[in-house]
């Protein structure tokens, strides 16, 4: 590879890593209201719930069964959350799989000269793609997890 070729591909790889922070960043602002309500909503829901399972009175069994329903809308909440962003991630992967594979490809092609700007091309538009989606997941999130803003 020649030292032009190689200054390019350094380029189009710090542009993709630009592109891949616009996506942390954005489903960072999209999803706070859904952490916050984990964080906060049903955490201390939680611990109070687990606060009152503490009584002198009951056997340990009974505080433990006590503490793991007051644990389950929490573990629900977050399990879900996590599925959803690995769904989401996972989505974005193959995406940009495909632009890579596209690349490789196109480099393989006699006129290769535009195989970089196809891949940045091809990233740009799965990670536009990808944060345009992030205020539907939010959405789909605060309704399973009775979000209200």
């Amino acid at each position: 590879m020649d030292h032009i070729a190689a200054a390019e591909e350094r380029l189009v790889n710090e542009r993709m890593r630009q592109k891949l922070n616009e996506v942390n960043a954005a489903a960072q602002s999209h999803l706070a209201g859904v952490q916050d309500h984990i964080n906060f909503t049903l955490q201390k829901a939680y611990f109070k719930c687990a606060y009152e399972c503490f009584d002198r009175s009951k056997k340990q069994d009974e505080i433990n069964n006590c503490v793991e329903y007051c644990s389950a809308p929490v573990l629900n909440a977050q399990n879900f959350v996590e599925n959803e962003m690995a769904n989401f991630q996972e989505k974005l992967n193959r995406s940009l799989k495909v632009c890579q594979d596209r690349y490789e490809s196109a480099k393989l092609q006699p006129n290769s000269n535009n195989a970089m700007k196809g891949l940045e091309s091809c990233v740009d538009s799965s990670i536009d793609d990808s944060i345009k989606l992030l205020p539907h997941l939010a959405r789909k999130l605060k309704e399973y997890l009775a979000v209200t803003d």
